[in-house]
C-alpha cells in the first residue's frame, strides 16, 4: 500500500507529540517511569533480535497501533493507577508512529527488510 505524503506527514505529527507527552510524563514521574518508556520504544528491535520475523503473529502484534492504544485508554479510564504503564504505553505507540513516518508499514516491503 502506497503512503502517501499527507498521511506520512499526519503520522510524524503525531510521533512528534506522543513525544514530548511521554518525555513530560517522565519528567514528571521519573525514573521508572522513563526506563518504561524507553524500554517500549525499542520493543520492536528487541522483539527482532529475539528472532521474531515478518509475517508471524507476533511481529504483527508488536507493530499493531490497536494494542498501545488499548493500554493507553484501558489505563485513562480503567481502576490502575500505575505511571510506568502509561509511559510504556505512549513509548510503544510513539516507536510505531515513527516507523509509519518513515514508510516502515506492516506490509511495507522496506518493513521485511528492516525487520530481517
Amino acid at each position: 500500500m502506497k503512503i502517501t505524503w499527507l498521511r506520512r506527514l499526519a503520522w510524524g505529527a503525531l510521533a512528534l507529540f506522543l513525544a514530548a507527552f511521554a518525555v513530560f510524563e517522565s519528567v514528571k514521574y521519573g525514573l521508572p517511569t522513563t526506563a518504561a518508556a524507553l524500554a517500549f520504544v525499542v520493543l520492536p528491535d528487541v522483539a527482532r533480535l529475539a528472532g521474531v520475523r515478518p509475517p508471524g503473529p507476533l511481529h504483527q502484534a508488536v507493530h499493531r497501533v490497536w494494542i498501545p492504544l488499548a493500554v493507553l485508554v484501558f489505563y485513562t479510564f480503567g481502576p490502575i493507577v500505575w505511571p510506568p504503564l502509561f509511559t510504556a504505553g505512549l513509548g510503544w505507540l510513539t516507536r510505531i508512529a515513527a516507523d509509519r513516518t518513515l514508510g516502515r508499514g506492516l506490509n511495507d516491503p522496506r518493513s521485511r527488510s528492516y525487520a530481517s
